[in-house]
């Protein structure tokens, strides 16, 4: 059996009394798109800190590529090769997409990235830092400063940095947040796209995204797993449409 390129054991996170993430289990397959959804205060963002290394667990355990990380701090999970998309954008604005990109790649590789003279000046970097951009679709404004990108092209370019490290795991958390709806849908093609190539784990509230990506889904309410499997399952189950789905998708 393959190993799961994501496992978590019995993960639970207290604040003081209140306990915020609760016994979750699961685990992600290779190339596997696994969605957590849940209404607001679920549980979600702890759990993904949590996994990223930004938060310790109160218990249980996390295991990226069979190995035990739960004690490793962010910086290891990511030269394991965990990334992470933040549900709030968090480029560098007055360097350009391309620069951007060029942080993440020198990030993975050790090299010595200035922003002196020529953007070409690193071509190694770049080459590798415009592959990326190509994968989000965003070569054509390599050169535009961050801060003159739309809302929608800088959670774009935040997935192309996320790229650049080589990952094993891509965390994306609410990509689809303060986009249009063209702008989300062009997201919703990206990670189509992408689908396949990486393990990703995707907390989303947009249900139209989800249910179009997902190959699983886990539904977390009051910081506990309430069902979890494939997507025609989950949108079906009455537990899940009383607890969080309702009348949206119908």
């Amino acid at each position: 059996m393959t190993e799961p390129v994501l496992r978590l054991e019995g993960l639970r996170k207290n604040f003081g009394g209140l306990v915020v993430t609760d016994d979750v289990s699961l685990d992600i397959k290779p190339g596997e798109l696994h969605a957590i959804i849940g209404p607001n205060g679920a549980g979600k963002t702890t759990l993904i800190n949590q996994i990223s290394g930004l938060l310790d667990p109160t218990a249980g355990r996390i295991f990226l590529n069979g190995a035990d990380v739960t004690a490793l701090p962010a910086n290891k999970r990511a030269e394991l090769g965990l990334a992470r998309s933040f549900q709030i954008t968090s480029v560098l604005p007055r360097f350009s997409a391309l620069e951007n990109v060029a942080l993440a790649v020198q990030a993975r590789a050790g090299s010595s990235y200035r922003f002196i003279g020529r953007a070409d000046g690193e071509a190694a970097l770049n080459a590798d830092a415009m592959a990326a951009l190509k994968e989000v679709s965003l070569a054509d404004r390599a050169d535009v400063m961050a801060a003159h990108l739309s809302h929608g092209e800088k959670r774009a370019l935040e997935l192309a940095i996320a790229l650049a490290m080589q990952p094993k795991l891509l965390l994306l958390d609410e990509p689809m947040a303060g986009t249009g709806h063209e702008e989300g849908e062009r997201l919703v093609g990206v990670l189509q796209r992408l689908k396949g190539r990486f393990a990703m784990l995707l907390v989303e509230h947009d249900m139209n995204a989800v249910f179009a990506l997902a190959d699983r889904i886990s539904v977390l309410t009051y910081g506990r797993i309430l069902a979890s499997g494939p997507p025609a399952e989950v949108r079906a189950d009455p537990k899940v449409v009383t607890a969080y789905l309702g009348e949206e998708l119908e």
